[in-house]
């Protein structure tokens, strides 16, 4: 039977505080969902919810890139340019740099969200391409922590440079494993990207050259 919304209103505050009053003496817990009325939804709270940025993946601290010659990559062609990077982010004196990235590895994409001061994600981020990764190791002689890569940086005017990038990780261990999950990464945008038909299956692909596999130690 049709009620007006007065009526309905009332009706429901009544229910409300029926049900409320037979919850407390009882102490039963809330039902999953008390009333479908339409009128419940002006009880809902409207305070928006904060989500933590929060991102899966390894914290480290980002030395820099430096541009490298040449595109064909062999073990220890990063060395010299972790070098340049290592000595120009740690004096001497500086033995510990806290984390001011969070490194994350998935397939088609690597993600380097950047922290603040105190250590909390911000919205910045880089994105690589792991389809333009040429090249990336674990095993440095300068620090066994630092893991590196060889990123195919695309110009405005459509040249292109070989950029090696470079983070201190918290520990050996850490360094060879984002290597491992560079080359999972690796291996899962390939046979995506051969599946799909834009690489031939019989041949490597310019984006894929096979000399490219990461370098773990």
């Amino acid at each position: 039977m049709w009620q007006p919304a007065t009526e309905r209103l009332q009706h429901f505050q009544t229910m409300l505080k029926t049900k409320l009053t037979v919850l407390t003496l009882k102490k039963e817990p809330l039902p999953t969902v008390i009333f479908h009325e339409p009128e419940a939804i002006e009880l809902c709270s409207t305070t928006p919810l904060v989500k933590n940025r929060a991102h899966t993946g390894y914290k480290v601290t980002y030395l820099g890139k430096v541009t490298i010659a040449g595109s064909q990559f062999l073990s220890g062609c990063t060395e010299s340019a972790v070098i340049g990077l290592w000595e120009r982010r740690a004096p001497a004196q500086e033995a510990f740099i806290p984390a001011n990235a969070v490194l994350e590895i998935r397939p088609f994409q690597v993600r380097l969200h950047h922290l603040d001061e105190r250590g909390e994600a911000t919205v910045a981020m880089d994105t690589y391409q792991v389809a333009r990764i040429a090249y990336c190791t674990a095993d440095h002689n300068v620090s066994p922590n630092i893991f590196a890569w060889i990123y195919r940086e695309i110009n405005d005017d459509l040249t292109f440079q070989m950029d090696c990038h470079a983070v201190e990780c918290e520990s050996k261990l850490e360094a060879k494993r984002l290597a491992h999950s560079m080359m999972e990464a690796f291996r899962k945008t390939f046979q995506s990207m051969r599946s799909d038909g834009r690489i031939h299956k019989s041949c490597s692909s310019d984006e894929f050259p096979e000399d490219s596999t990461p370098d773990d130690g």
